[in-house]
Formats: C-alpha cells, structure tokens, sequence
C-alpha cells in the first residue's frame, strides 16, 4: 500500500466505518505484507521517575492535581536502571523503555537520563524513553547517547485535546516530534482511545499522525485504564471492537509502522488481543506493570501468543563493550568493563 500523508479526517473516519470484516480484511492483508505475521515485538516499560508532575492529563494518575495511590518517586540512578533493562532483556524483551513524569527536563536530567541511554544501549536493547517535552539541544543530547526512539503520544484529536488536557497545547506536543525528528531520533507516537470521545475524533487522531512526514515509526493504541482519583474514572466503557477498528485504520493509513498494543490489556480478553494482532498489531509491552497501571505479565502474554501459534521477535542490537576507567574508593585507578 502506498505512503500517504495527504490524509482527510473524512477518509480515516470512512475508513473506521468499513464493514468490519472487510476492514480487517484488508488490514491484514496489509500487515502480513510489511511484516511477519506470526511475531511481535516485546518491550518493557519502566518508570524511572515517578508521579508529582505538574500537568493536568485527565487520565494520568501521575499528575500532582489528583488523589491517587501513586506515590512520588526521585529519578532511578543508572545502575538499577541497568539491572532492571537486564532482567526484561532476559524476559524476552529486545525493547527498553523507561518514562519520567515530567511536564519538560531541566537539562541535568536530560543529561542522567543519556546515560542511562547509552547504558542499556550498550546491553544490546533498543531504548525510548518519554520525557516530556524537550528542547532542540535536549533531543541532540539524547540523540548523542545512542537513543532509539523517543515517545510522546498526540493522545487524541485536537478538537477533543482541550477536554483532556490544559496545561500544554497540541503544538507544543508537535514541536516536540519536530524537535526530536530533527535530532535524527525515531519516533514513538501514538494516542489513548477510550477516554469519552468520538469516533470523529479517532478519525482525527490518525489523521494528525498519519500526516507526519515520515510516518512514526512506531505508533502506540492505548485504552484508557481507568484509575480512581482521576477525572476520567468513571467514564463509559469504549465498545471493544471500536478499538480494533482503529488498530486496522491505522495499519492502513501507516502501512510501515509498527502499530502497538499498549495500555490496557489487562482488561482485555484474549480473543480481543487476538483480533488487535490479526487487525495488524505487532507488537506488546511485557510484564505485570506498564508505569503505574496493571499489565497481564510475562507469563500470560507468552501463553497466548504460544496459543496463537505466534513468537516474540529475538532481534536487537549488538551489544557493546566499553573500557571506562573509573576510580576506586582508595582513589587509584582500574578498568571496568561493563
């Protein structure tokens, strides 16, 4: 299928109407084309700094405006970053992602969350992180320790943006993107369905990412896991095939993207995960935790794809040896490798 990035909220929203076989039809036909059918790719979340963030996302309940469960944590020293990047690269994972709740880094914080970067980078894992909103030189200093891809959703339409979120504007959201394409960083960009809006504004959603040149390489669905506290608990459920609707919408307007299933699966059944992957999904995230909000866990997710006749990919990148000398507590000098 051809790239496009010319696309109308009228064609996607036509599109999301499809008879629903017909649509899946053709988006997995689409999907099995750019990409082998019977794998996904795995990655693990990790927040590495969490809660007390100054926004007000209607469905985060990381914000320091809502009365959540979610205690403030500092940000994660590099080396239990590292073990934690071990672990989920010995669980399957060939994908790191670690997150910090911020509204925009200071630029020491972007500088410690480089070297955790290049860190796990050198494990052999591909990274992302998600940070907020960066800076031009912020995104070059990301990009200068090895960064993969950079993840910052559009979360919904811009004419719904507003009953979402105040405290930052879409621009800026897509200066962001701008800042990190132009930093020669991937990118990781998606949105949340599920949060009380139409399928017009779905439409739009896939529309404002469908028209970024070149499309995200990676493009994350998530449903809205509902947490108490915050104002969207409460709202109406989301009809469960409107959300692989939108997955097979978007494997048609963004042919070479890796679409991820993201949150809220642990809601889900396992014949709607099916049908997610079938529609042209390629991709989880594993474990039992995704930030703050429930995920099924290594074991559940393994079973189904074993189910579903379906593999985790084992490609990442090469692992990397590095000399770097370092003083020990008598102040003399040695060599770790690490």
């Amino acid at each position: 299928m051809q790239l496009r990035y010319d696309w109308t909220v009228a064609e996607a929203e036509a599109l999301i109407a499809r008879p629903f076989h017909e649509l899946l039809a053709e988006a997995h036909d689409v999907h099995r084309r750019g990409f082998a059918e019977q794998t996904v790719e795995a990655a693990i979340l990790l927040s590495i700094k969490t809660g007390a963030c100054p926004e007000d996302c209607a469905y985060c309940p990381q914000s320091a405006r809502y009365d959540t469960d979610v205690e403030p944590e500092r940000l994660m020293p590099t080396a239990d970053i590292v073990v934690a990047a071990r672990n989920a690269q010995a669980s399957g994972a060939t994908r790191f992602c670690m997150g910090a709740a911020w509204r925009s880094p200071t630029d020491r914080q972007v500088g410690l969350v480089a070297e955790a970067v290049q860190a796990v980078g050198d494990l052999g894992m591909e990274t992302c992180v998600t940070l907020g909103m960066l800076t031009p030189e912020q995104s070059d200093r990301l990009a200068s320790a090895g960064l993969d891809f950079y993840n910052h959703n559009l979360d919904t339409s811009p004419e719904f943006y507003g009953e979402i979120i105040t405290t930052r504007t879409y621009d800026d959201r897509l200066d962001t993107l701008a800042n990190v394409r132009a930093s020669g960083v991937k990118l990781c960009c998606g949105g949340i369905v599920g949060m009380g809006e139409s399928r017009l504004d779905r439409a739009g959603l896939l529309v404002q990412l469908a028209r970024l040149d070149p499309h995200p390489e990676s493009v994350p669905i998530n449903l809205l896991v509902q947490v108490p506290g915050t104002p969207l608990f409460g709202t109406a459920e989301l009809d469960p095939l409107e959300l692989v609707r939108t997955i097979a919408a978007a494997r048609l307007m963004m042919p070479a993207s890796v679409v991820r299933l993201s949150a809220g699966r642990s809601k889900m059944t396992d014949e709607l995960q099916a049908l997610c992957l079938h529609a042209g999904a390629s991709s989880i995230f594993l474990g039992d935790r995704l930030l703050t909000t429930p995920n099924p866990g290594n074991d559940h997710d393994l079973e189904l794809l074993e189910r579903l006749d379906m593999q985790v990919a084992t490609t990442g990148k090469q692992p990397v040896v590095r000399e770097q000398v370092v003083a020990d507590a008598a102040g003399a000098t040695a060599v770790a490798i690490r």
